[in-house]
């Protein structure tokens, strides 16, 4: 199923993402550092949504209280609660 999320407090505006058998899968950052985002989709690709949720959450850009991969791990938990 394919998931669109509006980010809170990031330089990113959106992420794009599908979950798969409990796998995430086809992650895309609109907005951002491209570099660094087009890293951590490369690394996420594959692992299972609760393993990224449990690695991302509550990193933290500089001062701000969030980052892009932290809103990720957002999104994913939103995405399970629906």
């Amino acid at each position: 199923m394919q998931y669109t999320y509006t980010t809170k407090g990031t330089c990113s505006r959106e992420i794009l993402f599908e979950i798969e058998d409990g796998k995430l899968t086809n992650v895309q950052f609109i907005g951002g550092c491209n570099g660094n985002l087009k890293g951590i989709c490369s690394l996420v690709e594959g692992m299972s949504v609760e393993d990224v949720i449990a690695r991302l959450e509550g990193t933290t850009c500089g001062p701000k209280n969030t980052s892009c991969p932290d809103q990720l791990a957002t999104a994913l938990k939103e995405a399970l609660a629906k």
